[in-house]
């Protein structure tokens, strides 16, 4: 199995010929016993990086969105035409309309549907299993008592303005013969929510590597309830990016097995 990233907030040193781009946004392509496009980022950049790779789009199978914000979901503007049958696999809370602290709509682009219309639509809230031993893992249960505790972001719910958990916030996990492979966009439902949540879906307690969104952002105690879990639970290689900020980044790195990726790096697992 392969993991590409192709878009996320920094690239990496390259040549010339090959100068990756980033951009506040993630994007991931799984290249295994099938092809999966794991979030579009906020423009063209995924696509960009994608041909750098060498990677043609066109022939992804599954497109999955890991939930319905903009820096996850606009690059479909840029989606290449395909004439392959492509699922697209979501949680249906992604069409929610939402706003972020500044107020400002930061949901799912207003076209949506126009750009969709050639892509087979699952929506779901229950795991869907996309091949045997990969899975979508649906709506994720807020369990522990430190993630998912608070929230800026808002969201129209009869007309009315509620707080916006996002609750759409999904992953993808992938059994492997060393352990689960668990991949995040964001992980607004707690990266250990999530992990917990992959376990209990894919039917295994070992886990190889996490790699995705982790939401560190500023909250020392979730940082430290965080590290705990990881060295309780233990996990073979951890590579926060996007929504991770330094102190997190940092603190992760002192403390775990930790690997950062950025635009243009790409992981190669054996098994």
């Amino acid at each position: 199995m392969k993991i590409f990233i192709l878009c996320e907030d920094q690239a990496k040193m390259g040549f010339m010929d090959k100068v990756f781009l980033a951009e506040h946004g993630l994007s991931i392509f799984i290249d295994a016993s099938v092809k999966i496009l794991f979030d579009l980022g906020a423009t063209d950049v995924f696509l960009r990086n994608a041909q750098l790779f060498g990677i043609d789009l066109r022939e992804t199978d599954y497109l999955v969105i890991s939930h319905g914000h903009w820096d996850h979901v606009n690059g479909l503007r840029h989606f290449p035409p395909s004439e392959k049958a492509i699922s697209l696999v979501a949680h249906p809370g992604i069409l929610t309309h939402r706003f972020s602290k500044l107020d400002k709509y930061n949901g799912v682009p207003r076209d949506y549907h126009t750009l969709t219309a050639g892509l087979s639509t699952i929506f779901t809230k229950e795991p869907f299993q996309i091949m045997e031993d990969v899975f979508f893992l649906g709506e994720i249960p807020r369990m522990n008592d430190f993630e998912s505790q608070q929230t800026y972001f808002t969201r129209l719910e009869n007309n009315h303005r509620v707080p916006d958990y996002i609750l759409d916030d999904s992953a993808l996990a992938v059994n492997t013969p060393e352990g689960l492979v668990v991949i995040s966009g964001c992980a607004h439902a707690g990266i250990c929510n999530t992990i917990e949540h992959a376990k209990k879906v894919a039917k295994t307690d070992r886990v190889r590597l996490v790699v995705g969104g982790f939401h560190l952002l500023g909250d020392a105690s979730q940082l430290e309830h965080t590290i705990r879990y990881f060295h309780e639970h233990g996990v073979e290689l951890l590579c926060p990016m996007h929504c991770t900020d330094l102190a997190a980044l940092c603190g992760l790195a002192n403390n775990l097995p930790f690997k950062k990726l950025c635009s243009g790096d790409w992981l190669e697992l054996a098994g």
